[in-house]
């Protein structure tokens, strides 16, 4: 996006600062609500409320309503006419692209490049007192900044225009063609390098930028660098899309080998890891008991008790107040607690939780799917609410039918006040009492990032849980896929048993491709709902068999045994026999299909009729 800026507005707590490029001198007048731009870069507060305003390009994080992971096949959003099932169902286009929030939006993502362009030109010779390195602090900032910016437009639409300086009005030409996706890395990977090296020492405030989430940029967009998707040769050999594209080097790497990228992946990777004040509990030899590994998972995700060492670079929230971040549980709690069960587990992540023997779990096994919630991986105790799971109290109006605050995602047999049998539906499906059109179509409910406290009440409270936008642990996963695919198998199982043992989970001790897929099961349990499971897909070109395939969910029914009689139901093996089915959504509420145009987002017509050297794919 390139457009004639004359005023860039940005807020930072209740002050709102107006920076203006042109000649004021025909007004009188001051606005009492602006500062001009020659005040901003005069002044070392104005500067610093200046770079602090680009953050808000980071939005919420991930913690929206509806969420990247319903684009994916961890969750299904629930709620009808949101644009989501435009690009889940492949109908993606440059007319109407499907939902795209604020974080991804090409408008968007520009407004905040130009920003850091703003900034960086301005610091170059900055026109006040550089006490306590404030210049090179506030340049590094925005470098990463820009850097990220970048790298979210690179994954999600290929090759984009690089500009690196604020346009002027009264320029001839403000349209600029793509660039290749390799200069496009190259420019991001310099910024991190430079980020890095400005903010390095630097003790930052937790929210802003440092070191090494500068490293932790890097070692993510150079993995992404050398994946099948990044790679011509071997994207044009998965897909008709890619094969049929006029301009290759927009989409990937037409130079240079595999071996070299990943080469540089794995060492960016290492320095990450090499940053030893990070990271939590990777010194594990054994792994931790069930209670254990799911406490820790827990405190990661809650950035509690030592867990927020593995956050490198995170969204905050300190203002109760403040939406953002702060209703994940109204978002995605269930409906019988009044919540709204926004996107909702389907049974195909459900499924890919290990048993904790490290087995798979198989529905085809009569023991685990007589009881399919038993003995599972501790994490997904900690990311997944299920039939029978014990949560929160309920509320007043709703304690009296649940007075022990179990899950009921089921259908189940009691005794009636006539002492007849009859079947109930549980609280928290779309048959309950309590708000029945919030209920999961999936019989799962979302866990993770949703504050346990029972004094929280999802629906009332703003919790101040960070958005974990990069993990020492992604770093390690990362450095295990470039080992792999450099045929370091040893040590890539050496970091995967690592992660594994933290979380209770017994080694892993596969080779080859099978340790491949170990791998990237491990990647998907443990950043799942962190946006990464929507890239990964597409890096490794495993979309059509996965994003593609039709969501589904569980259907579970309660009988009584034999000379059981219940009245008020709760989950309770030794009066009941259930019973488990997975079925898929109704193709009336979702059909998911993979098209290979949906490996990138379109570009908005809009932006291609404003800038006509935006080359498209014409299958798009």
């Amino acid at each position: 996006m390139l457009r004639k800026f004359k005023t860039i507005t940005l807020a930072v707590g209740i002050a709102a600062f107006s920076v203006t490029g042109c000649n004021d001198d025909f007004v009188n007048t001051q606005p009492l609500d602006q500062v001009s731009g020659e005040a901003v870069w005069s002044d070392a507060a104005l500067s610093e409320a200046f770079v602090t305003g680009i953050y808000a390009g980071l939005g919420q994080g991930g913690f929206n309503e509806q969420q990247l992971a319903s684009l994916t096949d961890e969750t299904i959003f629930t709620h009808p006419g949101r644009n989501i099932t435009t690009i889940t169902e492949g109908r993606s286009n440059p007319a109407d692209p499907g939902w795209v929030n604020e974080t991804i939006e090409w408008n968007q993502m520009y407004l905040r490049i130009r920003a850091a362009n703003l900034a960086l030109a301005n610091l170059a010779q900055p026109k006040f007192a550089n006490t306590g390195k404030i210049v090179e602090r506030l340049t590094g900032e925005a470098k990463f900044l820009r850097a990220y910016y970048y790298h979210q437009l690179v994954r999600y639409y290929g090759g984009v225009p690089i500009v690196d300086r604020p346009y002027e009005l009264g320029e001839a030409d403000y349209t600029v063609t793509r660039n290749t996706m390799e200069e496009c890395i190259n420019f991001i990977v310099k910024d991190c390098e430079d980020a890095a090296a400005l903010l390095k020492g630097m003790s930052m405030a937790k929210g802003r930028a440092n070191e090494v989430a500068a490293l932790a940029l890097k070692a993510r967009i150079l993995t992404y660098a050398a994946s099948d998707l990044y790679d011509v040769p071997t994207a044009k050999a998965k897909s008709s899309t890619h094969a049929a594209y006029a301009k290759p080097e927009l989409l990937g790497y037409t130079t240079g080998t595999r071996n070299e990228r990943w080469l540089k992946a794995q060492a960016a990777s290492k320095a990450v890891l090499d940053q030893t004040s990070y990271g939590f509990m990777f010194n594990m030899t054994a792994p931790a008991t069930k209670e254990e590994g799911t406490a820790n998972y827990m405190n990661i995700a809650l950035s509690r008790n030592g867990g927020d060492r593995d956050v490198l670079f995170s969204r905050s929230f300190i203002n109760e107040k403040q939406e953002a971040g702060g209703q994940q549980g109204l978002y995605n709690g269930p409906n019988g607690y009044h919540n709204w069960a926004g996107n909702t587990p389907i049974s195909l992540l459900v499924d890919d939780y290990e048993m904790m023997d490290g087995s798979k779990f198989s529905w085809s096994d009569p023991a685990k799917a007589t009881t399919p919630y038993a003995n599972r991986d501790p994490r997904f105790y900690a990311s997944i609410m299920y039939d029978g799971a014990t949560w929160k109290p309920r509320t007043a109006d709703v304690a009296a039918k649940d007075p022990v605050n179990q899950i009921q995602t089921g259908t189940y047999e009691v005794v009636n006040a006539s002492g007849a049998k009859a079947m109930i539906p549980g609280l928290d499906t779309r048959k309950s009492s309590v708000e029945d059109w919030n209920g999961s179509y999936t019989g799962y409910y979302m866990r993770k990032f949703i504050d346990p406290n029972p004094a929280i009440v999802d629906q009332n409270t703003y919790q101040q849980i960070p958005w974990p936008f990069f993990r020492y642990t992604e770093a390690a996963l990362n450095y295990a896929e470039a080992c792999i695919e450099l045929g370091q198998d040893a040590e890539a199982r050496l970091w995967l048993n690592r992660i594994r043992f933290r979380a209770g989970m017994p080694a892993i001790t596969e080779s080859g491709a099978a340790l491949r897929e170990r791998y990237r099961n491990e990647r998907r349990i443990e950043l799942v709902f962190e946006e990464h499971r929507y890239h990964d897909a597409r890096r490794w070109m495993i979309a059509p068999t996965t994003l593609g395939r039709k969501a589904n969910g569980i259907t579970i029914t309660g009988m009584l045994k034999p000379g059981k009689t219940v009245t008020l139901y709760k989950y309770d093996p030794t009066s009941y026999d259930y019973s488990y089915k997975v079925t898929e959504i109704d193709p009336g509420k979702e059909n998911r299909n993979w098209a290979d145009k949906q490996y990138y987002l379109p570009i908005h017509r809009d932006e291609m009729n404003r800038n006509n050297k935006l080359v498209q794919n014409p299958g798009y």
